[in-house]
């Protein structure tokens, strides 16, 4: 099986986009509307700065926040190796490679294209599986690089940003703003509810575009390796694992859970509308289906 451009990946990106560009239209209108004035405009241009930082230093960013640290070859020469043989598969420039400290087995990448693009995994992870299970977990992750899917997700991700800032702030205007000439508290408390309504919307357009990729991400592992049953095996163990780690570990990673080839929570049934990755069942039927058309049948 040969690498193939994934054309539901890229028509759900141009449909969120899409609709994510009407939401922001529409949410900018009632805005002006509302406060024909520089007071919104303030955290218009705020979160445009942040989402400027956020494009070019993303990586470094979900480094720190993660404490992976960018290691040379000398450091782990079989892991540079193996990240390098699946970059001649996938046709792609090796990345950077990171290692992260923690006892929870995880993956994921981060960077805004192929030529600024870092892998990393825990060390646990590289003590839990098999060799063939971690090139399929490496090569999940480059899959993400190679799909551009990472971008994607911090461009879809800035009308939230607007949105969350401006709900966040809106109740103290409508607390402390009520008497000035420009501005009223109830145009802020309307603001707030529409602030709101555009976070919800625009957060679920957001994870389902990120749970189609992790698919995609899926499917693009097993065209590099040409082997999904080390993925479906490698899935299973870290969950498995990450289920009997305690709370405090989770907690300690949550805010990375949508680069991690698994989410270091579970989602209950109600909460699947807002995760950032299918369930492992569904992964799994996923993965079964492309080593069927792998057999030719």
């Amino acid at each position: 099986m040969e690498w193939k451009r994934d054309w539901g990946l890229t028509a759900r990106v141009w449909f969120t986009g899409l609709l994510l560009l009407l939401l922001y239209l529409v949410f900018m209108t009632i805005l002006f509307v509302v406060f024909p004035n520089t007071t919104i405009w303030i955290f218009v241009l705020l979160a445009v700065g942040m989402g400027l930082v956020q494009y070019f230093f993303s990586d470094r960013m979900v480094l720190w926040s993660t404490g992976a640290r960018v290691i040379e070859e000398d450091e782990y020469p079989e892991l540079h190796r193996m990240v390098e043989k699946l970059c001649s598969e996938a046709d792609l420039p090796k990345p950077k490679i990171a290692i992260m400290m923690s006892p929870m087995p995880n993956a994921f990448a981060t960077g805004r294209n192929p030529s600024h693009a870092v892998v990393a995994c825990t060390d646990s992870i590289m003590r839990l599986l098999t060799r063939e299970e971690l090139e399929a977990v490496l090569a999940h992750e480059l899959a993400h690089v190679k799909n551009r899917d990472i971008l994607t997700m911090t461009m879809a991700s800035f009308i939230a940003m607007i949105a969350s800032m401006i709900m966040q702030n809106a109740i103290f205007g409508a607390l402390f703003g009520g008497n000035s000439r420009e501005g009223n508290g109830a145009g802020w408390i309307i603001i707030w509810v529409v602030s709101i309504i555009v976070y919800i919307l625009s957060t679920i357009l957001i994870m389902a575009l990120s749970r189609y990729r992790e698919f995609a991400a899926d499917r693009g592992s097993a065209q590099i390796t040409k082997n999904p049953r080390a993925l479906i095996s490698a899935l299973s163990k870290i969950s498995g694992r990450i289920d009997v780690l305690p709370n405090q570990v989770k907690e300690t990673v949550a805010g990375a859970n949508a680069f991690f080839i698994i989410p270091a929570s579970t989602k209950s049934m109600l909460q699947e509308l807002f995760s950032t990755h299918p369930s492992l069942d569904k992964r799994i039927a996923n993965l079964e289906k492309v080593e069927a058309e792998l057999r030719g049948y």
